[in-house]
């Protein structure tokens, strides 16, 4: 075996990790290859054909440097590692981004970077500033505002705002993105790549944008500033102040810029002016200067000439891509539009057959009350009719009952004006009663004074004759002879003048017709009382049967009869005659 044989193999490629802006990609590459060949592999993994912006830059003790197009990639400056690291970064920026950025995905990789820088501060922007970006740059990546779908807090995981700009201002997280929402609104209808390119004008205007700073020393007294480099030209600026070069020489004034070891020399294009002279202590540095001088002025330069075929392709195939996509995104738009006023009217239509659903359940409600309110209503109505007939019944037996009452009353008239009639004639009776009982009272006394007249005048007749028969006694017996005198014939004892009549008969007859007559006014005034009792009950039942039928009252007013006490005064008087 050879010694050549004994050594370890050299492998034939290496890996190598590129990392952009939204994504990493690994590669496998060749021993030989260049810096060049590598770039354009990465360029065609990402479809970029304005490679003229973009590098590849690496870390290298503590500073970073950009991957050289000529040299072999394992003969530079590149980590000892695997894979080996580049970050595909965009090295030198436009003039003006919206002639100068061609293709979409150029634009974005831009977008992305100048935003990373500006939250990183490594440019500054002023909070009102920053706002609006963040605004474009939401735009940007979630599309039109939806206030149903982009609810507070949305943006909650996203990174908007640089560090410096929220601890500035005594805002919660709320109030900083009702801010940026405000913004956000009044983007409707912009594409994404439109607000990426709005993003980027404004960015563009910043005074830190595009610019790659340096600690530089100028000529003997050490005093410490900064170079900028752009594609402006070259700016010196304060240490303390990035924002307003001292010094300004634009890449159309200068003639010359040279290199040796530490010490720069910017010569001016007119001669008059004098030589700038820098210094800077690194070497590594002072290339990586010198090389972005080179590639920013070429740049210059190549803005200010007629673009290549390439260019002119590329802006030609740019153009009709634009024109194509905002015919696309018209048509987008106007799809939509009628898509959005389609929701619209199916929501309209969702919402009437809602409302109208909710109508015909209203009504149907509606319809069944109605009918329970009719079953109702006409269970009311059977029953009022009941309650009508029963009232018509009602008034009917009414009406029959006032008839009745007003028959009884007539009846009740026409009985009492009998009764009062009656009443008349009792009353007519009983003053001749009274009258007839008095007279008879006044016969009655006389009777019985001629009674008594005529007992006394007996007694006396009797004495005389008791008197006269025991004197005669001797007479009478002398007269037996003679018959004694009938009953009804006159005895007269005559003794001298003495004459005696005895009429015992006619007393007798007297007191018996007396007596018959007693009698028969005793039972005339039995039967006038009963007579006077009947009439009394009835007069009573007729008040009666007045207060209940209640008719009398405002018929008339009711006759006052006389009182009964009278008349039974009258018939105790006749009866203790």
């Amino acid at each position: 075996m050879s010694i050549m044989g004994l050594k370890k193999k050299q492998p034939k490629t290496f890996k190598v990790k590129v990392v952009t802006m939204d994504a990493e990609m690994e590669f496998s590459c060749e021993v030989k290859w260049k810096g060049k060949d590598l770039f354009d592999l990465v360029c065609r993994t990402v479809g970029l054909r304005e490679t003229w912006f973009f590098g590849l830059r690496y870390i290298v003790k503590d500073t970073y440097a950009w991957l050289k197009m000529e040299k072999r990639v394992l003969d530079q400056e590149v980590p000892k590692e695997d894979p080996i690291t580049f970050h595909f970064l965009a090295k030198f920026y436009p003039e003006k981004v919206e002639e100068e950025l061609v293709q979409e995905i150029t634009q974005h990789l831009f977008f992305l970077q100048v935003k990373k820088q500006i939250l990183d501060e490594e440019i500054y922007c002023s909070p009102e500033a920053c706002v609006l970006l963040a605004s474009y740059a939401v735009q940007a990546k979630y599309g039109d505002y939806d206030p149903n779908f982009h609810k507070l807090g949305f943006l909650a995981q996203d990174e908007l705002l640089p560090k410096r700009v929220l601890m500035q201002y005594q805002m919660t997280a709320d109030m900083w993105e009702e801010k940026i929402t405000a913004w956000y609104a009044e983007h409707r209808g912009i594409a994404r790549d439109e607000a990426e390119m709005d993003y980027l004008k404004i960015a563009q205007d910043l005074e830190m944008y595009g610019v790659s700073y340096f600690s530089i020393t100028q000529n003997k007294k050490d005093t410490e500033l900064l170079l900028g480099v752009d594609a402006q030209g070259l700016h010196i600026y304060s240490p303390n102040n990035k924002l307003s070069p001292n010094k300004s020489f634009p890449w159309s004034g200068i003639r010359n810029i040279s290199y040796s070891e530490k010490e720069f020399t910017i010569k001016p294009l007119d001669k008059k002016k004098e030589v700038f002279k820098f210094y800077s202590s690194q070497l590594r540095v002072n290339k990586l200067i010198l090389q972005l001088c080179i590639g920013n002025h070429d740049l210059f330069m190549r803005r200010r000439k007629v673009d290549c075929i390439e260019v002119q392709q590329m802006k030609a195939q740019a153009r009709e891509e634009k024109a194509r996509k905002k015919m696309e995104r018209q048509i987008l738009a106007r799809e939509k539009q009628l898509r959005e006023e389609a929701e619209r009217a199916n929501e309209e239509m969702e919402r009437r057959l809602f409302q109208l659903q909710d109508e015909s359940r209203i009504a149907n409600e509606a319809r069944l009350r109605s009918e329970e309110t009719a079953d109702l209503l006409a269970e009311k109505a059977q029953i009022a009719e009941e309650e009508a007939k029963l009232l018509a019944h009602k008034a009917a037996e009414a009406e029959q009952e006032m008839q009745r009452l007003e028959v009884t009353a007539l009846k009740t008239k026409e009985e009492r004006r009998l009764m009062e009639q009656k009443m008349r004639e009792a009353e007519l009776l009983a003053v001749k009663l009274v009258e007839e009982s008095e007279r008879r009272s006044k016969e009655s006394d006389n009777l019985k004074q001629d009674l008594s007249e005529a007992k006394d005048a007996e007694r006396r007749a009797k004495q005389k004759l008791l008197e006269i028969t025991k004197s005669t006694y001797p007479l009478i017996a002398a007269y037996n002879c003679h018959p004694v005198p009938l009953d009804g014939e006159d005895l007269n004892l005559e003794s001298g003048t003495v004459k005696i009549d005895f009429k015992d008969t006619d007393m007798k007859r007297l007191s018996m017709e007396i007596e018959r007559e007693r009698l028969e006014y005793v039972e005339k005034s039995k039967n006038l009382q009963d007579q006077l009792k009947e009439l009394k009950t009835e007069i009573e039942s007729l008040k009666l049967e007045e207060q209940q039928a209640g008719m009398f009252p405002h018929r008339g007013e009711a006759r006052a009869y006389p009182p009964l006490s009278n008349v039974g005064h009258y018939d105790s008087e006749v009866i203790y005659i």
